[in-house]
């Protein structure tokens, strides 16, 4: 497969990603999957918590595509794919666990408006501690701020 038909299928892949992710989380983390994600809405109290397993599922995919797609002779856009469900990876590992959640040293502090809307989406994510009830589950788009408080008001409301 040629870079000029390979790329774009690469970025379909991360944008496509973010859909994958919302779903999870939503519905997996957020439901049948909470006793690894109740961690993540925790303290930790030590370097990793039980929800850190979740990038290591996530990865089989993509290694699973990347093997096939460059040692075992299968569709070559399975590399593509397979880079694109990583580089997503290492996106959502930036923004999540360095950005939001500092698991790493840094001086960054968010000035765009854009960087703003996605770790105020996800503190009030947070601000529910439960299986059931909190907003924002994407993590590279996110709604206002305004709109998610105002849908935590009105389910506290209810």
């Amino acid at each position: 497969m040629t870079a000029a038909a390979g790329i774009p299928l690469f970025l379909a892949t991360i944008l496509m990603m973010e859909g994958v992710a919302y779903a999870a989380h939503r519905w997996v983390m957020h439901g049948p999957g909470w006793f690894l994600h109740a961690s993540h809405h925790r303290a930790r109290t030590g370097l990793f918590e039980a929800n850190d397993l979740y990038a290591v599922i996530f990865a089989i995919p993509s290694i699973t595509l990347l093997l096939g797609g460059v040692q075992l002779g299968w569709w070559p856009g399975f590399t593509w794919i397979g880079a694109g469900i990583a580089a997503y990876g290492a996106i959502y590992f930036g923004f999540h666990d360095v950005i939001v959640h500092p698991r790493v040293a840094h001086r960054y502090v968010p000035r765009s408006t854009y960087m703003k809307r996605i770790v105020q989406a996800h503190r009030l994510h947070h601000a529910v501690e439960e299986k059931h009830g909190t907003v924002s589950f994407g993590f590279l788009w996110a709604p206002r701020a305004d709109v998610l408080s105002a849908v935590l008001k009105r389910r506290r409301g209810a």
